[in-house]
């Protein structure tokens, strides 16, 4: 149950950023998985340069959470360069031109760190285990369950008691209307895309000590992040929060009992919901 909460935490992550994207700019983003993927690349090559250059280990999480954020960076010149020629578009356009994005991110990382996987080497443990219900559990697995806690509570703050936040749930409302009253909608556009992006490469800088940084792990995350939606209704955060949690438990439980049944049972639940509840569980009425 506690490796599905952390899986389900790193998870939210990057369904947060996935449902920022969607209820502002109204594009499902295939490449959350590929920026998940370089956020997990980059926090291997952070960590390694910081160990090397002798830093202490106990502080590992510092460099590893700063580049995970740093190389959201990347969500600017995508969002620039690339999504915003298909806003008004029909959306079989925004959709291939986001898995193109995960096949180039693919290639690129396959071309900057090679096909080999990577990993931390052993950093997992540096804080210990503790025990909890009966059983010992790595601390850093509470670490980022707790930083996954705060970051839906900052993000919640964020969008309901900020200016930033009103604005956002304005132009998810009303596009038009929140652009006539003088906001700056392709500023708008580019930063909650970075802030989505940024959630999805930090998601992969915090899984990366306890797995390998593979080039296709983010094709993975994409099933995963796409059954969360669905789950908890695509545009609510709430949703996407207990979406995660509801994916996460379940495939620990499956791998723990009967591992062929790891992927099964989660398409199990979505089709359950797609059949009772076709917006989620927090979806909003269809317009």
């Amino acid at each position: 149950m506690l490796s599905g909460v952390f899986h389900g935490s790193i998870l939210f992550l990057v369904s947060a950023g996935l449902q920022v994207v969607f209820g502002v700019q109204k594009i499902f983003n295939l490449a959350c998985g590929s920026f998940y993927a370089l956020g997990a690349y980059v926090g291997v090559s952070a960590v390694g340069w910081y160990v090397g250059a002798g830093g202490p280990p106990a502080l590992f999480i510092a460099p590893l959470a700063v580049a995970g954020l740093a190389v959201g960076a990347v969500g600017v010149p995508v969002e620039r360069g690339l999504l915003r020629f298909v806003y008004d578009r029909d959306e079989t356009f925004q959709l291939l031109l986001t898995f193109a994005i995960v096949l180039m991110m693919e290639d690129a990382i396959r071309m900057t760190w090679g096909t080999s996987p990577r990993s931390t080497s052993g950093l997992y443990l540096t804080y210990g285990r503790v025990g909890v219900l009966g059983t010992t559990v790595p601390v850093y697995n509470l670490i980022v369950i707790g930083a996954s806690l705060a970051i839906a509570v900052l993000i919640g703050w964020l969008l309901t008691r900020t200016t930033f936040g009103w604005i956002i749930r304005a132009s998810a409302d009303n596009r038009e209307m929140t652009e006539a009253l003088g906001v700056d909608m392709r500023r708008l556009h580019t930063t909650v895309f970075t802030l989505g992006t940024a959630l999805g490469t930090l998601g992969g800088a915090l899984v990366i000590p306890a797995t390998a940084a593979m080039s296709e792990m983010g094709i993975e995350l994409i099933v995963e992040a796409f059954a969360v939606v669905v789950i908890g209704g695509l545009g609510s955060m709430r949703g996407a929060f207990v979406g995660a949690l509801v994916v996460g438990v379940l495939r620990s439980i499956a791998i723990s009992v009967y591992p062929e049944l790891e992927m099964l049972l989660i398409y199990l639940i979505v089709i359950a919901v797609l059949v009772l509840r076709p917006r989620g569980l927090f979806g909003g009425p269809p317009a």
